[in-house]
């Protein structure tokens, strides 16, 4: 198939059926048919309003469906990347308790059991295999949940996606459920250039054993279907040969597969009836609507969700990926779409496609708005943001942005969110507990000193001038948003300009938005449209405890309501960061069994320089570490109790570049200092120089950290320097 904009939008379509899939079937998991009737009635739309829940959450199968297929462009975007390597993606992005699985205990939940084994040193396929688990353990729904990735990299290629799927499937599980992963892969695959449902099953069938299970299932679906008109006939067949209850497990996949394949024939297509079927018949309703969305979303492209009501004005293209990498945590169809294009153009010896020179924000996907939003006030509204074609500088599409201010010297404002959501910490009660059920960890993906660059055109009255501006908005005291606006720019009708600013804020407070703000000195009304929005450099700026969050006092009462989102801007992949230290240090980390790390940044970072003042209480080893991303791939600089400084490259194990003797005291403060410039690495611990020139495979791009193995160790302040 052509990697040309028909491949494109099919990909988007696919992602944006994906999570509209999960949203819709999220809040009643789980559930029976029958209390979903009785609740409900079909679900024919989203329900989350009804039960008091969110409608975005962080969620496993999106989570791992966007996190593991990293390992392409980890390891190359190569087709014979190994089971081995996809299970090191797992632990480069997995923070154990916290992200991606469930973590329902090993020998009850099959991916914690798998992640469990990759931690002992036994890789995959062992790691998933049913002589490592046993056949009910490796025989969960999990493999089918993870795989519509795998698959659109390989349009009209069902071959390569099931040899893909079956790869990926083994980290975690083995037979019926890499059988099952297979068949929902290579119908993916062939959705890209078939629209025939029956003919998309019948090509898909044959790249699986029929001597298993699944093809069985597949097959007797099929007769039911051909003679029974309503599909309720057909799930009381399902749910009396395949149901629960006939098979081992908290969650197999037998039942849920046979359900995809029921409402992918019952609904012919139908985006809103496949829909009704899938999550109306009940069981892992997230998980089969999800698959079940892609598919169809990958056949019948974006016009699948014109029919019937609004599926993508509630969503926003937005996405939650909580990693290791949690800068890319925050996150949209958008943008995962084109990393899912580039993998297959890589497999293809092209180049990357980046869209606008690479503009964070685009929008050349026809309906998306990547999260943007506007701020509601009564007398100054915009009445619609929309993404519509043309008003362009460098692309084909941008952000219309319909408003009308009615009173003199007021303004109105776009946004979107870069951090941790203002909405989403104010959560409380049942929304609170289902946000945060898969834990929100992530870090802002704009910093101080970094600069926004947008390009903007308006329409109005052309003896009106409209006066525009970009802001940030920032937690500061009490963790409420601070906002800080950019000189402004005058804008005349059918004016294009753009809008450049490096952003100038106080150290320690997390940026949580970003936007554009439009005011005048008259009434007016109007459209302006975004071209794009950049976020540009790296940042330059020292993270620390801000001056209003008060240090540790022994006698005096903790304050839980006190600002936490400086601390939340950090992923922490390490057992202890405490509060309570009574020296005052504001970064005290320890680690009781092996490496641990806290971690900032994101993927954009490059050439940069770190600094610290870090004392040891008791370590194996520790120090900084930049060019992160995740826990399994980043340099270091590090002190250890064996009386050496090292440099550290790690990459798929631990690689000592270098290492010096080097008497190392507890309870004594060190000067560290690293700095990375393209493949050069230059460390230094006070007067004590380490350096490295790295010719193979060199990381060349990632977030900073702390590293502590078997101990503890602390610092107040970490300088970065672009």
């Amino acid at each position: 198939m052509n990697l040309d904009n028909h491949y494109h939008e099919k990909v988007y379509a696919g992602v944006l059926g994906k999570i509209i899939g999960v949203y819709l079937g999220r809040p009643f998991e789980q559930w029976s048919h029958e209390l979903i009737i009785e609740t409900f009635g079909h679900i024919e739309f989203y329900i989350n309003n009804k039960v008091g829940k969110p409608l975005i959450v962080p969620d496993d199968d999106i989570t791992g469906t966007f996190s593991f297929i990293r390992s392409l462009s980890d390891y190359g975007n190569k087709f014979d990347v190994s089971p081995k390597e996809i299970g090191q993606t797992w632990l480069n992005n997995i923070v154990e308790g916290e992200t991606i699985l469930w973590w329902g205990g090993v020998g009850h939940s099959t991916e914690n059991t798998a992640f469990q084994n990759l931690k002992k040193g036994i890789t995959a396929p062992a790691s998933g295999s049913k002589n490592t688990n046993g056949k009910g353990i490796s025989e969960q729904i999990g493999a089918q949940i993870f795989i519509d990735g795998w698959a659109m990299v390989c349009p009209g290629d069902p071959e390569r996606a099931v040899d893909l799927a079956k790869r990926a499937a083994s980290v975690s599980h083995d037979g019926e459920a890499i059988y099952g992963a297979q068949i929902i892969a290579a119908i993916e695959s062939l959705a890209f250039i078939e629209n025939n449902i029956e003919k998309l099953l019948e090509k898909s069938i044959k790249l699986i054993p029929s001597s298993s299970l699944i093809y069985k299932l597949i097959n007797e679906i099929q007769y039911w279907s051909s003679s029974e008109v309503d599909w309720k006939n057909t799930l009381k067949k399902i749910r009396l040969k395949y149901g629960y209850d006939k098979f081992p497990g908290a969650c197999h996949i037998i039942p849920n597969h046979a359900l995809i394949i029921m409402a992918l024939l019952y609904g012919k297509g139908d985006f809103q009836k496949s829909m009704m079927i899938i999550n109306t018949s009940g069981w892992d309703t997230d998980c089969n609507a999800g698959n079940l969305g892609c598919i169809l979303g990958i056949m019948k492209g974006l016009n699948c969700f014109k029919k019937g009501p609004d599926w993508r004005s509630p969503i926003s293209d937005i996405m939650y990926c909580p990693t290791a990498i949690g800068g890319e945590t925050i996150t949209d169809a958008v943008r995962e779409t084109f990393k899912i294009i580039n993998i297959t153009r890589g497999f293809r010896g092209l180049e990357p496609l980046k869209p606008k020179n690479g503009a964070r924000y685009h929008f050349e996907m026809p309906g998306s708005v990547q999260g943007w939003k506007y701020l509601k006030k009564e007398k100054n509204s915009i009445s619609s943001i929309k993404n519509v074609y043309g008003n362009s500088f460098l692309g084909k599409r941008s952000l219309e942005v319909n408003y009308e201010i009615n009173e003199k010297n007021k303004s109105c404002e776009v946004f979107v969110d870069t951090f941790f959501p203002e909405e989403i910490k104010n959560y409380t009660g049942l929304k609170k507990e289902v946000f945060f059920s898969y834990n929100f960890i992530c870090c802002p993906i704009i910093y101080p000193n970094q600069e926004i660059k947008a390009r903007i055109k308006a329409y109005h009255h052309k003896d009106k001038n409209l006066s525009c501006s970009l802001f940030v908005k920032a937690y500061g005291k009490n963790d409420e948003l601070l906002k800080f606006n950019s000189p402004k720019k005058i804008l005349s009708s059918n004016d294009s300009i753009e809008l450049k600013w490096k952003v100038s804020i106080e150290d320690g407070h997390p940026i949580s938005q970003i936007g554009l703000e439009f005011d005048a000195d008259t009434i007016i009304k109007g459209k302006v449209y975004i071209d794009y929005v950049s976020i540009i450099g790296n940042p330059k700026t020292t993270f620390l405890r801000p001056y209003h969050v008060p240090k540790f006092e022994r006698g005096v009462i903790y304050n839980p309501d006190r600002a936490e989102m400086w601390r939340n801007s950090w992923v922490q992949a390490t057992k202890h960061w405490t509060y309570r230290d009574i020296k005052g240090a504001d970064f005290k980390i320890g680690n009781d069994d092996g490496r641990g790390m806290l971690l900032t940044g994101t993927t954009e970072w490059k050439n940069y320089q770190i600094r610290s003042c870090i004392t040891f209480d008791l370590v194996r080893s520790g120090g900084i570490a930049v060019r992160v991303q995740g826990l399994q791939r980043y340099y270091s600089l590090e002190l250890t109790n064996y009386n050496t400084a090292r440099l550290i490259k790690m990459l798929d194990g631990l690689k000592v570049l270098c290492e010096i003797d080097f008497k190392v005291e507890f309870d004594k403060e060190y000067t560290f200092s690293l700095s990375v410039e393209d493949n050069r690495i230059n460390g230094k611990i006070d007067d004590i120089e380490l350096n490295y020139i790295d010719e193979a495979d060199p990381l060349l791009f990632g977030g900073i950290g702390l590293v502590v193995e078997d101990g503890t160790l602390f610092t107040n302040k970490i300088h970065l320097n672009n």
